[in-house]
């Protein structure tokens, strides 16, 4: 194959990756919510700390690997790997982290009992 195939299969292997790592940090935010509670106006802190740091980490991408170039197809990418991760990875997290939080709900009442 031609260089240019290998450069484009490369940059787009690497916006899956950042797609992937991006939402497997959000998902790490999520846990520590679980075990912080705290409230909305943290929460959104959080959050646009997160969204900035999203967009920095796909525009340094973008000007890493592409001289900054805009590749709106390496966009995409990322954000379509967010949205199946997202689906596929992070249900499966929430629902196990709920299940957790049940668990040790119903093992400090029981502890309370006695």
């Amino acid at each position: 194959m031609s260089p240019n195939i290998h450069f484009e299969v490369r940059l787009l292997v690497m916006g899956i990756m950042a797609g992937a790592g991006l939402m497997a940090l959000y998902d790490l935010l999520r846990l520590f919510r679980a075990l912080v509670p705290h409230g909305w106006f943290w929460m959104g802190l959080e959050d646009l700390g997160y969204w900035i740091f999203a967009g920095l980490a796909v525009f340094y991408l973008l000007y890493r690997e592409n001289d900054g170039s805009l590749r709106l197809y390496v966009i995409s990418t990322v954000f379509f790997t967010m949205i199946v991760y997202d689906r596929l990875c992070s249900t499966f997290l929430q629902k196990v982290l709920k299940k957790l939080k049940r668990c040790f709900k119903i093992g400090i009442i029981k502890a309370k009992r006695r």
